[in-house]
């Protein structure tokens, strides 16, 4: 890697720390490319040529952030033996992300991301692919195995993932009824309910 391209990629890597203090201060409303380029000393002509405008900045801190959510919890589930304390695993470690990024876990939980993700789920999908695929890939390891219900994909992650992001947006919202730590003991019981065969054995 040439000294241009480790300057370029040291400078997108400021502009989206600065975007996430900024976020984290004062939210989307808040999150304007004069309080970006302020926080991050970065210049306006810069910050246009790395990310071509405001979207396409919280379009790639979002994916940052995502990227490094998936990341953590194929990490945790590579780690199991079973589908059932896989999903104890990948609850945990969803939850305990959540715990050690707070900011970055309000934007991905955010009505903004949740606008991007609906009006460009497939373009966002498509980047997330090669995260997503090893946790589709061993979701359908226990299909074929016979511990999770023949499902396809896509209903087996929001099976899994629905209840987590639920709880996570409320603990997220501030309203102080949700307690993690209770809740990753309690979930993945519940939510290896809804996916397991029937044939399966207790685990």
């Amino acid at each position: 890697m040439s000294r241009k391209q480790q300057r370029g990629e040291a400078t997108v890597e400021t502009v989206l720390d600065a975007a996430l203090r900024v976020y984290a201060q004062a939210g989307d409303q808040g999150l304007t490319v004069g309080a970006v380029t302020k926080a991050s000393g970065v210049s306006l002509g810069s910050l246009y040529h790395h990310f071509g405008s405001l979207d396409g900045l919280l379009n790639a801190l979002v994916m940052r952030w995502l990227e490094r959510l998936l990341g953590e919890l194929l990490k945790a589930v590579e780690g199991t033996r079973t589908a059932h304390t896989g999903i104890r695993a990948l609850v945990g470690a969803y939850f305990g992300f959540v715990q050690e990024h707070p900011d970055a876990a309000r934007l991905l939980h955010s009505a903004y991301a949740d606008r991007q993700g609906m009006a460009d789920g497939q373009r966002l999908r498509d980047a997330q692919e090669a995260r997503l695929s090893p946790l589709e890939q061993w979701a359908q390891r226990y299909v074929d195995a016979g511990e999770i219900a023949p499902l396809s994909g896509p209903l087996i992650e929001s099976l899994v993932l629905g209840p987590v992001t639920a709880v996570a947006r409320r603990w997220l919202s501030g309203i102080g009824d949700v307690d993690l730590d209770e809740a990753a003991l309690v979930l993945p019981d519940r939510i290896w309910r809804s996916v397991e065969s029937a044939g399966a054995e207790p685990k």
